[in-house]
């Protein structure tokens, strides 16, 4: 079965504005068959400086994003109160975990597949352009250094950044 590149995406946002700021631009991917989302999970930093997980239903009252969460601990994914970024999460503010497949490549997959082709590289390009070895050894030191990556995950995007 051909599928499309899963991809996840972790956003944050003040209080509670993803159901009038960013779940309408998710319906639409959604609507246009662009994407299914496999994912969706949002936590909050409470006023006692705790992360606390919320529901979809208070973020989206209006079921703007209808889909069919996965199984609890389903493999592969990750979990929003898992991801070290959200440590510098701030009082009041919210984070959602987006996860999604990219349905608009799933006939381009098969028409490779069913050429006798396989996927040799799938990267994202930065909106910008792009950047060399260096620049993007320096930015990813610099994140270490403020404490936004641990050693391990500096550790393995290094060997990401010097594989390519």
């Amino acid at each position: 079965m051909a599928v499309g590149p899963v991809e996840y995406l972790v956003v944050t946002f003040p209080g509670g504005r993803f159901a009038d700021a960013i779940a309408p631009v998710l319906a639409d991917a959604v609507a246009s068959e662009a994407a299914r989302i496999l994912d969706l999970t949002f936590a909050r930093r409470t006023a006692a400086g705790t992360l606390e997980r919320v529901d979809l239903r208070e973020m989206d009252p209006e079921g703007l994003l209808s889909f069919e969460p996965p199984k609890a601990g389903e493999a592969g994914l990750p979990q929003i109160t898992d991801l070290d970024a959200l440590e510098r999460l701030s009082e009041g503010d919210s984070a959602a975990l987006i996860v999604w497949e990219d349905l608009w490549s799933v006939p381009l997959t098969r028409a490779v597949q069913e050429a006798g082709g396989r996927l040799l590289a799938h990267e994202r390009v930065p909106a910008d352009g792009g950047d060399d070895v260096i620049t993007l050894l320096e930015r990813l030191a610099a994140l270490r250094q403020q404490g936004a990556l641990t050693e391990a995950e500096f550790a393995a995007q290094k060997t990401r950044i010097l594989a390519d």
